[in-house]
């Protein structure tokens, strides 16, 4: 639901009760990912989608039925072959779907309303609800505020920071909340939404619970070393694909506000001295245009040893060969080299500094997704690369 906080916190502010639809997990060609929602309050008004449209109406219908009842429950749609035209996902996919009733005096709110007032306001935190287990438990929330907001050496490996906050909980085995707070937080460094699978004991222990984690994050970054044209471009690119871009060149007299108005920042500075006192994470890209061995080489081998997501450089299959024989000169390791996503982009003949972007992001995409890169035109890939949707059924009251 964080996907939609902002209206939903005006929600909150304005006293509305509502009920929200969640999608937990998904299977094969499904039009939304989990952590998509769509809420219904007391006057029929509906904000978001769940999936694009196929099932809306049905959804629509549980979500009012929720607020009357007062019950959370986990529906599951899929494509019917005896009635095509039937409530159903007519792509071919399946969705689960949780429909979370929010009213005044439900004793999920106040987790709900404080993890939708973080993400309104951009702040990092994960909101983490029992999808299904005992009936005692299904709906409570924990909320877990970040207490530290990017790094610089490796990721967190699944243990919460000395400086995260928590609101809410599941009042039941006290090893539940750190548990499910510690994984939680290997969801938030990722910067993930999905579900995972607990014992109420915490760790493997007690009757099994489904949890769903909501990360609600900054957007990721994308650093472009190198101000020439291709960046203007792939800055352009990178926006519209919702990243944080900024742009690195030492050279005051080419990083200009004037030739990357659409930049959120510009750093003068050397590109190593730059990338080693910047924050970055595991969802990172670094895309190097500088195309200059005095740049690429220290800042590559920096580059290669940090847990980002997206390494790749410009230049020709010579430039790369050279740059490959530098880099190995200075320490770096094959295993590091593979890395390397050079020349950068994927192959699409492109020519123009917009079709340079355009191949740079796809590649940046397919990194990300899973994808293979070829054209889906006679592939038998899967056009969206999913994980197998839990289980589903009725699951309880959250009064």
């Amino acid at each position: 639901m964080l996907d939609i906080a902002e209206e939903l916190d005006r929600w909150v502010e304005q006293g509305r009760d509502f009920a929200v639809a969640t999608v937990v997990a998904t299977g094969g060609s499904a039009p939304r990912r989990p952590g998509a929602a769509l809420a219904v309050d007391a006057e029929g008004t509906a904000i978001g989608s769940v999936s694009g449209g196929c099932v809306e109406g049905a959804v629509y219908e549980l979500c009012r039925q929720a607020l009357q009842d007062g019950e959370c429950v986990l529906e599951r749609f899929g494509y019917s072959d005896d009635d095509a035209f039937a409530v159903g996902l007519t792509c071919g996919g399946i969705i689960d779907i949780l429909i979370t009733p929010v009213r005044a005096g439900d004793r999920v709110r106040p987790v709900v309303a404080a993890g939708l007032r973080a993400a309104a306001a951009g702040r990092t935190a994960a909101l983490a609800r029992i999808v299904t287990g005992p009936a005692d438990l299904v709906g409570r929330a924990l909320l877990i505020h970040d207490g530290d907001h990017g790094h610089h050496g490796d990721p967190h490996g699944g243990e919460p920071h000395a400086g995260d906050r928590y609101e809410g909980g599941f009042g039941s085995h006290p090893e539940l909340d750190r548990t499910v707070a510690a994984e939680a937080r290997a969801f938030l460094d990722a910067g993930r939404t999905g579900t995972l699978e607990i014992g109420e004991q915490g760790s493997r222990c007690g009757a099994p619970l489904t949890v769903l984690v909501e990360s609600s994050v900054p957007p990721p970054r994308m650093i472009v070393f190198g101000a020439i044209d291709f960046a203007a471009a792939l800055v352009r690119v990178g926006k519209f694909l919702g990243h944080h871009v900024t742009v690195c060149d030492a050279r005051p007299v080419f990083a200009t506000r004037a030739r990357f108005p659409e930049a959120d920042e510009i750093v003068v500075a050397w590109p190593h001295e730059y990338l080693e006192r910047t924050r970055v994470d595991a969802r990172t890209v670094l895309c190097v245009l500088t195309h200059d061995a005095k740049f690429d080489v220290p800042l590559l081998q920096r580059a290669l040893r940090l847990p980002v997501a997206y390494v790749g450089a410009m230049g020709s299959r010579r430039t790369h060969l050279e740059r490959n024989a530098r880099l190995r000169e200075v320490g770096v390791s094959e295993l590091e080299l593979a890395r390397l996503r050079s020349p950068i982009g994927l192959d699409l003949g492109a020519r123009t500094p917009e079709e340079t972007a355009l191949s740079i992001a796809a590649e940046i995409v397919a990194d990300r997704r899973g994808g293979s890169g070829v054209p889906l035109t006679g592939a038998h890939t899967p056009i969206h690369h999913d994980t197998a949707p839990a289980r589903a059924g009725r699951i309880g009251s959250v009064a």
